[in-house]
């Protein structure tokens, strides 16, 4: 099913989409919630009637609601202001690229163990404008994720049991202002300043129950379901990046288990996969200039729309608004 939080009569709700149409969940049934918090803080409870609802399962309730049209209603993030945001470094196409790009050869520890960082959870947003300081737009980069949305509280969850912590999987836009991340990635610690400004997700969550068909074996060595979705951005319409979901190294039940180790996952949290191949103007530059020196870079401008699209999960557009400000943070530095 596909889960949707909607602006609507001044406020956030909770809707699923059925046939492009949005139905309130509050609506359809008395007692369920009217938002996505309240419902993954109750997840196994509501789970089940939600399969009935949405015609899931072999039993289908009937609809009270008229619907509104999705192209009608304001879409939010699926999960507003998450308990957390963590962001993974699982396609080993993309760590590949990246270190060649920077003449270093392959790193022997990534396949050691799924390594992530902590994003800015108040900055998680949905489809739309994002707003960005000219410090963000030295430089400014999209990346091509998934993630996955925790349903239920847990501490040190086991690989082989992780994916029962899955709500569902949602399009991540990673921005990155990479001039400020090469800066002060320089001391060894980050990235900070460089990506805290804007984490773009969206458009709806869809949960595991309607990517069967697109489930597939993962990597060999390693534990937990893959989904053969193909994934593409665009730029003001023009194809920049392509690649696959399921060509995930590290699934997202590893990352899971290495995340949950001594703390407990809460419903909410929100876990990327970290940029398919090809999927960020940075590996895209450094690929570009290694075999043409006269290259030119690409980087998002003012205006621009860049759509990220990912089969079964939807497409998520955000156009790049620059601030009425000229205060600068880089030109503070000693």
């Amino acid at each position: 099913m596909k889960l949707v939080s909607v602006f609507h009569n001044t406020k956030e709700r909770l809707g699923f989409i059925l046939d492009t149409m949005v139905y309130f969940l509050s609506e359809e049934r008395t007692g369920f919630p009217d938002t996505m918090h309240a419902l993954l803080s109750q997840w196994d409870l509501f789970y089940p009637e939600l399969l009935k609802i949405t015609g899931q399962s072999n039993e289908r309730l009937p609809l009270k609601g008229q619907g509104i049209p999705v192209n009608e209603v304001q879409l939010l993030a699926p999960v507003s202001n998450p308990p957390s945001l963590r962001d993974g470094y699982a396609f080993r196409q993309h760590v590949e690229t990246a270190r060649r790009n920077r003449g270093m050869e392959m790193t022997p520890v990534f396949d050691s163990f799924p390594v992530f960082y902590f994003g800015n959870h108040h900055t998680v947003q949905g489809p739309g404008p994002v707003h960005c300081m000219p410090d963000h737009l030295k430089k400014l980069d999209f990346e091509l994720e998934a993630a996955i949305v925790i349903s239920r509280k847990g501490k040190n969850i086991k690989a082989e049991a992780a994916d029962n912590y899955i709500a569902g999987l949602i399009i991540l836009n990673d921005f990155s202002a990479r001039t400020l991340q090469m800066e002060e990635m320089l001391l060894n610690l980050g990235p900070a300043k460089g990506k805290d400004f804007a984490t773009a997700t969206g458009p709806w969550l869809v949960t595991p129950d309607e990517l069967k068909n697109q489930e597939v074996a993962c990597k060999k060595n390693h534990t937990g379901k893959s989904w053969n979705l193909q994934m593409t951005a665009s730029v003001n319409g023009k194809a920049v990046s392509a690649g696959n979901l399921s060509d995930m190294e590290w699934t997202f039940a590893e990352i899971i288990a290495r995340a949950s180790y001594g703390v407990d996952l809460y419903p909410g949290d929100i876990i990327g996969s970290g940029t398919v191949g090809t999927g960020c103007f940075l590996e895209l530059n450094g690929t570009g200039k290694l075999k043409d020196p006269g290259y030119q870079e690409q980087w998002l401008q003012p205006n621009d729309e860049i759509e990220l699209k990912i089969e079964a999960l939807g497409s998520l557009k955000n156009q790049i608004l620059a601030s009425p400000t000229d205060y600068s943070i880089l030109q503070l530095n000693k």
